[in-house]
């Protein structure tokens, strides 16, 4: 096993736990919201609010993982009728337009964005926390985004197949 494959492997499971925990956390924060406004008449009034942000990383998180796993949604009409050294030039091609749109996108504007809320000292309605903290899952999963492009990129051109 490479070096590059032990870190993706680390990645992934870093990734994984992550995942797993804000999955636990976002179905126990549904659970009690049904909870309170069923059984004890009471709706708790961050469940909601909660839920928006928690489903939000997992949203992020889980295209992050996907990508390293190389199962994210893709039409590969295309892909079925190039010979294998046309197939690796769009391939790579492909990665390069993902981790530009990571960088201008996730990067660039993940952050302004962060910043933004922060300086602006929006907080969220009925957390009280900034809301700079809910936007910090952007830039982190175009770090994870532009790190398993360049790895399947590498992937892709020292195997003999194209994934």
């Amino acid at each position: 096993m490479t070096q590059l494959e032990v870190i993706k492997n680390k990645v992934d499971k870093l990734l994984e736990l992550m995942l797993v925990v804000v999955l636990s956390v976002l179905v126990l924060d549904v659970l009690w919201q049904v909870a309170s406004r069923y059984l004890l008449s009471d709706p708790s009034n961050f469940t909601d609010e909660v839920a928006s942000f928690l489903l939000i990383w997992v949203g992020l998180l889980g295209a992050s993982y996907v990508t390293g796993k190389r199962q994210h949604l893709a039409l590969n009409i295309l892909l079925n009728k190039l010979s294998t050294d046309n197939l690796r030039h769009l391939k790579l091609v492909i990665h390069l337009i993902t981790i530009a749109f990571a960088i201008a996108v996730m990067m660039v504007g993940g952050i302004w964005l962060i910043y933004t809320r922060f300086h602006l000292g929006q907080v969220s309605a009925s957390l009280q926390i900034p809301i700079g903290y809910v936007y910090l899952v952007i830039p982190l999963s175009g770090t994870f985004i532009i790190f398993y492009s360049v790895v399947n990129a590498i992937e892709d051109f020292k195997t003999d197949t194209v994934k």
